[in-house]
């Protein structure tokens, strides 16, 4: 699988439901832990103070990422993402012999 650093922002639309926002919430955070078990989702981190997510994705390519991967994601219609494909840095200490 290909590596992605996958820039997320969520914007919830003016007058939604909060029972709406905490359902999707709660299912996002079980969707996560699935992508996860799958190696689909490697990292995830927030910023300090900041509303967005920054985390290290795998697909096959970046279709697969955008349409299987991260169009699972419950918040999916909510969120933009800024999607950088990632290769191996010959001097990178975590890299595989």
């Amino acid at each position: 699988m290909k590596e992605f650093l996958v820039e997320i922002t969520t914007t919830i639309p003016d007058g939604t439901d909060p029972a709406e926002v905490d359902r999707r919430r709660a299912a996002e955070a079980v969707r996560a832990g699935q992508l996860a078990a799958t190696s689909h989702l490697g990292r995830l981190w927030r910023p300090v103070s900041e509303l967005r997510s920054v985390g290290l994705w795998r697909a096959d390519d970046e279709a697969d990422l955008r349409r299987n991967v991260l169009g699972t994601l419950p918040l999916h219609d909510w969120m933009s993402f800024a999607v950088t494909p990632l290769e191996p840095h010959p001097n990178d200490p975590g890299r595989e012999a």
